[in-house]
Parts: C-alpha cells; structure tokens; sequence
C-alpha cells in the first residue's frame, strides 16, 4: 500500500510539472521573442554546422529555463504548504528533504545560473569569437559547480562510498572528491554536446532521468524520485515544444544545469559506474568531440565529418528526425539494459 501510494504521488507530481511547464510555455515564448533572444549560430572554425543548421539562427534559445523553473516552483510550492498545512493531502507532495533533494535542487539551480549567463553573453555576441564562453571556460565552471557538490558529499554528508556491480561497496577515501568532479564535469560536457538537434537532448535526458527515477524508487529514496519525476514531467513539455521544428532550444542553462543534476543523483543513488549504459548517447557524443580534437590538434586531420557524432549523420543527409529519434532508441535500450545490470545486482546482495 505504501509503495502504491508513493508511485501514485511521484506520478502526481510529474503530471503537474507537465502542466505548469505546459502553462509557462506561452509567456517564457513571448520574453524571447520580446527580448530577441535567439540562437547565434557560430561559424568560426566549425563550416560545415553553419551550413547544416545556418536556418536555424534566431530562433530563441534558453528554453531549458522550462524545466528548471518548474521543478523549483513545485519544490518551494509544496515544501512551502507543508510548513503551513501538514496534515493536508498536498502537503504529502512535498519532496524536499535535506538527505535526498536539498543537493540535486541546489545544483540545479546554481548551474542554470551558470548556463543562462552564457547563453546571454552568446546571444549578445561577446566573448571570444562573439560566440559566449569558450569550451575550456566552461569546464572551469563545470568544474567550480563539480567541486561544490563534491565538498557537501565529503565533507558534509562524510560519504566516500562507491558502488561497483557484482563487486560490492569501496571506501574510496579523499579520491571520493576528484571521481565526483570528473563525473560532474563529464556529465555537464556530455549533454552539452547533445544538445545539438531538435528534441535530441530533451529525449535523451528525458529517459536518463527516468532510469535513475527507477533506481531511486528502489533504493526507498522517494523524495529523489519524486524529484526526478518534476523534471520528466517538466521536460516532456518541454519536448513538445522542442522537437523539429523546435520552437526553442535548450541552451546552457537547461544543458548544463540537467547534465550536473544528472551527475549528481547518480553520485547520490551509488549508481555512477550505471551511468554510462543510462547516458549512453551522452557518452558517445562527448567520447567523438573529443577524439575528432585530439585527432585534429595531433595528426592535422578529422575522424568524422562534423563532430559530436550526431553532426556526422547529419553530414551524410541523414534527416535531422532520423538521427534524433534513432539516437532515442538507442539510449532507450541502453538505459534499459543499464537497470537489468542494477536489479540483477541488487538480487544478489539480497
């Protein structure tokens, strides 16, 4: 009965992220379009993107404020009506707690901050080559946001525990802190680097969320789960609005912000080394950038025609829908096969 009742308040809750996203919709639009803020597509050192995707500068950028918005306004709407009625079935829709949600919330938003000042400063042009923060420039505040959480997990929380599949659980000592910042970081860098066609990013993150959502659940780690459901809720709308031909992207706000948050339930739920069947796409898309630069910068020539992968098909006229939706199968199966490794798992310790 009580696992019924929390499914039945997680899906609740992913239904009203839907909904209030679904009613914002209109007015984030409309400050936008007002105050021109489009996509400023970069043309500097990367020829064939512009080519590919030159027809899509202007259209208005930052759409991810969507999702972190609304999982903030739930968080404080409902952690605020259970301080003033907690007796009241709403209030048993609160899901902020300082074990499970305080930390993913926290750096949700710090990232978003982070993201929306870069997405700014590229709309407005400036920066090197008008294009916002450089690459390198964002992995230092990837790792900043990284470090903050790593200092609450160490220090804090005094948790230096990793989980390795059919091994068992290793004190890791002070090497808790770099692991944790380099998954943070790569998390941040990978989605980022999805976020490149229409509703590709959305798809992906929207089912790396629900893997982890399911991990959660299963750990008795509701409030997380619950937290993940705001944002699936949150993201399904923002896909609706998104997929081809997107009416706005995601900008660095909503990647870098979901990519930390990401990161972060999986440093929380102990599954960090199921990461990367969950984010398999995320993986694949940050593992070709980096290949074509080093590939660049040490032998002068390419590995693919147009870097992160999914630029790659599009270069061989792949339809832009073909390469989202195929990259979502693949990301499915992988997240799937992910939570096989996990529930196989469990049943053994048990």
């Amino acid at each position: 009965m009580i696992i019924t009742s929390e499914i039945i308040r997680i899906l609740i809750l992913t239904s009203v992220a839907f909904i209030v996203a679904m009613a914002m919709t209109p007015f984030l639009t409309h400050f936008l379009f007002r105050y021109r803020m489009g996509k400023q597509i970069r043309t500097e050192g990367a020829p064939i993107f512009a080519k590919m995707h030159s027809h899509k500068e202007g259209t208005p950028t930052m759409g991810g404020i969507l999702v972190w918005l609304t999982a903030l306004i739930l968080a404080l709407l409902f952690g605020l009506l259970a301080q003033i009625a907690p007796d009241s079935y709403l209030a048993e829709l609160n899901f902020l707690s300082r074990g499970q949600t305080y930390l993913p919330l926290g750096m949700l938003i710090f990232a978003a901050l982070i993201g929306m000042a870069d997405d700014v400063l590229g709309i407005m042009r400036i920066g090197p080559k008008g294009g916002g923060l450089q690459m390198r420039h964002r992995l230092i505040l990837y790792t900043v946001a990284a470090a903050v959480g790593a200092w609450w997990f160490y220090f804090k929380l005094d948790w230096d525990l990793l989980h390795v599949p059919f091994a068992g659980d290793f004190n890791v000592g002070v090497w808790y802190v770099p692991i944790f910042i380099f998954i943070i970081v790569a998390s941040a860098f990978s989605t980022n680097q999805t976020d490149g066609l229409d509703g590709l990013a959305g798809g992906v993150l929207l089912i790396a969320f629900g893997a982890l959502a399911v991990i959660a659940f299963s750990q008795g780690r509701m409030d997380l789960a619950a937290f993940c459901g705001a944002i699936i809720g949150a993201l399904l709308a923002f896909l609706w609005f998104n997929i081809y031909p997107a009416k706005f992207f995601m900008g660095d706000t909503g990647s870098m912000s979901l990519g930390v948050t990401l990161g972060v339930i999986a440093m929380l739920t102990n599954s960090v080394l199921i990461l990367p069947f969950i984010g398999a796409v995320l993986v694949l898309e940050s593992a070709t950038t980096i290949i074509q630069m080093v590939s660049k910068r040490l032998f002068g020539k390419k590995i693919f025609i147009s870097a992160p992968i999914h630029h790659h098909f599009e270069a061989l006229n792949w339809p832009e829908t073909k390469v989202t939706m195929r990259f979502w199968i693949i990301a499915g199966v992988a997240a799937a096969i992910g939570l096989i490794i996990v529930f196989i798992d469990k049943s053994l310790v048990v």
